[in-house]
């Protein structure tokens, strides 16, 4: 499960005997602990904004006047909260300031989101929809198919159009294998694709690929930014 550690500073605190925190970055990375962290400018460039009245109200400095302050954060991965207040324990600022341990929200399961929109986009394919299947990817997305270079959603739509115009009957999309790591707002995939249909002109495609792509939490969905095929093998009849 993941937990955010709020690292919480005291400016009235003497911190010219603190330990440095680069061992503890080390030591829980090493162990694939914390994901990721960093620290955050001091409260006098923070900026607290409100609207009251459809008007957006701006203040400078923190939302609280208070000796204690935010001053970075740490996204960690453990089994329990237990070995999150552990980690927290062992951070140095806590000898002299407050981590907050939070735990995230139980019910977002990233991986099988994606593992959704890889199977909306075979999906797509079979029904030969171009549109459906652009709309897995991001618009600013790259993506490197047959051979070519398509970098934004036009792009893609149109190679993804000369496709299905080339074939006759469902495009078949077969994954046969596909492995997913999610870390926060991206994620990476590695699958091996079978792609089947039969051209226009009567011959068959059945080509294996080799499939990697890069994934970003766009909100309310993930979607593809980035993505490599390459075959690696090519039968005809």
């Amino acid at each position: 499960m993941k937990y955010m550690l709020l690292v919480c500073g005291d400016d009235t605190a003497d911190a010219s005997g603190m330990a440095p925190v680069e061992p503890w970055v080390d030591d829980l990375g090493d162990r694939r602990v914390r994901l990721h962290g960093h620290r955050l400018a001091p409260p006098d460039r923070a900026v607290t904004v409100r609207v009251r009245g459809g008007e957006v109200l701006r203040s400078d400095g923190p939302f609280a006047e208070t000796k204690e302050y935010v001053a970075g954060f740490d996204l960690l991965e453990c089994d329990s909260m237990e070995e999150a207040i552990e980690a927290a324990a062992r951070h140095p600022v806590a000898g002299i300031g407050a981590l907050e341990v939070r735990p995230f929200w139980e019910d977002e399961d990233a991986e099988a989101r994606i593992r959704a929109l890889d199977a909306e986009l075979t999906s797509a394919a079979r029904e030969r929809d171009a549109d459906r299947m652009t709309a897995c990817y991001a618009p600013d997305a790259t993506a490197f198919l047959d051979g070519r270079k398509h970098r934004g959603a036009d792009a893609l739509r149109k190679s993804f159009g000369e496709l299905l115009t080339g074939v006759t009957g469902p495009v078949t999309r077969e994954v046969l294998d596909f492995r997913v790591h999610v870390d926060e707002s991206i994620a990476f995939g590695h699958a091996l694709v079978r792609l089947r249909a039969t051209r226009a002109v009567g011959t068959r495609i059945n080509d294996l690929m080799c499939v990697t792509t890069g994934y970003r939490n766009a909100g309310l969905r993930w979607l593809i930014t980035h993505e490599h095929a390459s075959r690696t093998s090519e039968e005809r009849s």
